[in-house]
Protein backbone atom coordinates (compact mmCIF):
# COMPACT_ATOMS: atom_id res chain seq x y z
CA UNK A 1 0.00 0.00 0.00
CA UNK A 2 1.52 3.67 -1.19
CA UNK A 3 1.57 6.38 1.90
CA UNK A 4 -1.08 8.68 1.20
CA UNK A 5 0.10 11.85 2.12
CA UNK A 6 -3.61 13.67 3.14
CA UNK A 7 -5.45 13.33 5.96
CA UNK A 8 -8.61 14.76 8.18
CA UNK A 9 -9.61 14.84 11.61
CA UNK A 10 -13.20 14.05 12.04
CA UNK A 11 -16.18 15.39 14.83
CA UNK A 12 -16.35 12.01 15.66
CA UNK A 13 -12.73 10.99 16.27
CA UNK A 14 -12.44 14.64 18.01
CA UNK A 15 -15.16 13.76 20.36
CA UNK A 16 -12.90 11.78 22.46
CA UNK A 17 -10.40 14.77 23.56
CA UNK A 18 -12.92 17.72 23.73
CA UNK A 19 -14.20 18.93 26.77
CA UNK A 20 -17.75 19.16 26.25
CA UNK A 21 -17.91 15.47 23.67
CA UNK A 22 -21.67 15.30 23.29
CA UNK A 23 -21.42 19.21 21.92
CA UNK A 24 -21.68 19.68 17.67
CA UNK A 25 -19.35 20.68 16.04
CA UNK A 26 -17.71 20.95 12.44
CA UNK A 27 -17.13 17.42 9.93
CA UNK A 28 -13.86 18.35 10.03
CA UNK A 29 -11.65 20.08 12.75
CA UNK A 30 -8.73 20.20 10.89
CA UNK A 31 -6.83 18.62 7.74
CA UNK A 32 -3.30 17.09 7.36
CA UNK A 33 -0.87 16.82 4.54
CA UNK A 34 2.29 14.92 5.61
CA UNK A 35 5.49 15.10 3.72
CA UNK A 36 7.92 14.51 6.60
CA UNK A 37 10.92 16.27 7.44
CA UNK A 38 12.12 16.78 3.31
CA UNK A 39 8.62 18.06 2.13
CA UNK A 40 7.55 19.03 5.63
CA UNK A 41 4.16 18.82 6.95
CA UNK A 42 1.28 21.20 6.48
CA UNK A 43 -1.55 21.31 9.32
CA UNK A 44 -4.86 23.52 8.43
CA UNK A 45 -7.69 24.04 11.46
CA UNK A 46 -11.20 25.20 11.25
CA UNK A 47 -12.19 28.03 13.02
CA UNK A 48 -14.56 28.31 15.62
CA UNK A 49 -15.55 26.56 18.93
CA UNK A 50 -17.11 22.98 19.96
CA UNK A 51 -18.92 23.76 23.22
CA UNK A 52 -17.04 27.00 23.73
CA UNK A 53 -13.71 25.88 23.18
CA UNK A 54 -11.91 26.02 20.69
CA UNK A 55 -10.56 24.19 17.74
CA UNK A 56 -7.28 22.22 18.22
CA UNK A 57 -5.69 19.12 17.37
CA UNK A 58 -6.07 15.76 18.99
CA UNK A 59 -3.04 16.00 20.53
CA UNK A 60 -0.18 13.61 20.84
CA UNK A 61 3.55 12.29 22.64
CA UNK A 62 6.03 11.24 20.59
CA UNK A 63 7.56 7.81 20.73
CA UNK A 64 11.15 7.84 21.79
CA UNK A 65 13.10 10.76 21.69
CA UNK A 66 11.93 12.75 19.38
CA UNK A 67 11.39 16.81 18.68
CA UNK A 68 9.59 18.85 16.38
CA UNK A 69 9.51 22.19 15.21
CA UNK A 70 6.02 24.28 14.52
CA UNK A 71 6.25 26.88 12.09
CA UNK A 72 3.22 29.06 12.46
CA UNK A 73 2.55 30.03 8.26
CA UNK A 74 -1.11 31.92 8.88
CA UNK A 75 -3.61 32.50 11.55
CA UNK A 76 -3.07 32.74 15.43
CA UNK A 77 -3.62 30.14 18.15
CA UNK A 78 -2.35 28.89 21.58
CA UNK A 79 0.76 26.23 21.52
CA UNK A 80 0.26 23.58 24.65
CA UNK A 81 3.01 21.67 25.69
CA UNK A 82 3.07 19.34 28.48
CA UNK A 83 5.54 17.15 30.27
CA UNK A 84 3.92 14.06 32.67
CA UNK A 85 5.46 13.35 35.72
CA UNK A 86 7.81 9.67 35.61
CA UNK A 87 7.95 7.40 38.35
CA UNK A 88 10.45 4.26 38.23
CA UNK A 89 10.47 5.00 34.20
CA UNK A 90 6.87 4.79 33.31
CA UNK A 91 4.63 8.23 32.75
CA UNK A 92 2.25 9.26 35.49
CA UNK A 93 -0.73 10.05 32.88
CA UNK A 94 -2.83 12.06 35.46
CA UNK A 95 0.22 13.95 36.77
CA UNK A 96 1.99 16.18 34.76
CA UNK A 97 5.80 17.90 35.39
CA UNK A 98 5.34 20.74 33.67
CA UNK A 99 2.70 22.48 31.46
CA UNK A 100 3.08 25.39 28.82
CA UNK A 101 0.67 27.69 26.75
CA UNK A 102 2.19 29.96 24.35
CA UNK A 103 0.06 32.29 22.23
CA UNK A 104 1.21 32.16 18.86
CA UNK A 105 0.93 33.87 15.22
CA UNK A 106 2.08 33.96 11.83
CA UNK A 107 5.99 34.05 11.68
CA UNK A 108 6.45 31.93 15.44
CA UNK A 109 7.95 29.15 15.92
CA UNK A 110 7.41 26.67 18.28
CA UNK A 111 9.75 24.00 19.49
CA UNK A 112 8.22 20.55 21.01
CA UNK A 113 11.38 19.06 23.01
CA UNK A 114 11.55 15.46 23.39
CA UNK A 115 9.13 13.64 25.83
CA UNK A 116 6.69 16.78 25.62
CA UNK A 117 3.49 16.16 24.42
CA UNK A 118 1.67 18.77 22.64
CA UNK A 119 -1.08 20.59 20.55
CA UNK A 120 -2.29 23.59 18.58
CA UNK A 121 -5.76 25.13 19.11
CA UNK A 122 -6.65 27.95 16.54
CA UNK A 123 -8.00 31.19 18.46
CA UNK A 124 -8.93 33.06 15.64
CA UNK A 125 -11.20 34.20 12.93
CA UNK A 126 -9.56 32.37 9.79
CA UNK A 127 -7.47 29.46 9.36
CA UNK A 128 -4.51 28.73 11.16
CA UNK A 129 -1.96 27.09 9.26
CA UNK A 130 1.42 25.21 10.29
CA UNK A 131 4.33 23.55 8.80
CA UNK A 132 6.89 20.83 11.07
CA UNK A 133 9.25 18.71 10.66
CA UNK A 134 7.96 15.58 11.89
CA UNK A 135 8.95 12.71 10.44
CA UNK A 136 6.90 10.14 8.13
CA UNK A 137 8.21 6.45 8.28
CA UNK A 138 7.22 5.57 5.21
CA UNK A 139 4.80 3.85 2.76
CA UNK A 140 3.38 1.53 5.33
CA UNK A 141 2.97 4.97 8.07
CA UNK A 142 -0.49 6.51 8.86
CA UNK A 143 -0.88 10.09 7.80
CA UNK A 144 -3.81 9.86 9.99
CA UNK A 145 -2.44 8.90 13.21
CA UNK A 146 1.85 8.40 12.32
CA UNK A 147 4.10 5.98 14.50
CA UNK A 148 5.99 8.20 15.98
CA UNK A 149 3.08 9.68 18.58
CA UNK A 150 1.12 8.11 21.10
CA UNK A 151 -2.27 8.94 20.92
CA UNK A 152 -3.34 6.78 24.10
CA UNK A 153 -2.42 8.38 26.79
CA UNK A 154 -4.49 11.91 25.26
CA UNK A 155 -7.11 9.75 24.79
CA UNK A 156 -7.91 8.20 27.94
CA UNK A 157 -7.64 11.76 29.68
CA UNK A 158 -9.69 13.49 27.53
CA UNK A 159 -7.43 15.95 26.36
CA UNK A 160 -4.69 17.87 28.24
CA UNK A 161 -4.22 19.11 31.59
CA UNK A 162 -6.24 22.70 30.20
CA UNK A 163 -8.82 23.43 27.83
CA UNK A 164 -8.66 26.54 25.27
CA UNK A 165 -11.87 28.27 25.75
CA UNK A 166 -13.82 31.55 24.63
CA UNK A 167 -14.41 33.45 27.52
CA UNK A 168 -15.67 37.07 27.18
CA UNK A 169 -14.25 36.90 23.53
CA UNK A 170 -10.59 35.67 24.38
CA UNK A 171 -8.94 32.55 24.85
CA UNK A 172 -9.10 30.92 28.74
CA UNK A 173 -8.07 28.10 30.42
CA UNK A 174 -10.24 25.47 32.03
CA UNK A 175 -8.43 23.09 34.04
CA UNK A 176 -9.02 19.39 32.60
CA UNK A 177 -10.88 17.57 36.29
CA UNK A 178 -9.30 14.17 34.93
CA UNK A 179 -5.45 14.89 36.05
CA UNK A 180 -4.68 15.02 39.74
CA UNK A 181 -1.63 17.15 39.79
CA UNK A 182 -0.11 20.10 37.34
CA UNK A 183 3.46 20.94 39.17
CA UNK A 184 4.57 23.81 36.93
CA UNK A 185 2.60 25.92 34.49
CA UNK A 186 3.43 28.25 32.42
CA UNK A 187 0.26 30.17 31.37
CA UNK A 188 1.26 32.61 29.00
CA UNK A 189 -2.09 33.72 27.46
Amino acid sequence: MAFEPFASRTHEKMKEVLMHPEASGPAIHYYMIRGGSKKRNITVWETGTVGGEYIKTYGHYHIGDLDETYEVLAGEGVALLQKLVVENGIPQIDRVEEFKAIEVKAGSSIYMPPGYGHLLVNTGKDWLVTSDDSPVFGADDSSSMPGHADYEMVRKMRGFAYYVVEKDGAPALVANPLYKEVRKAELLI
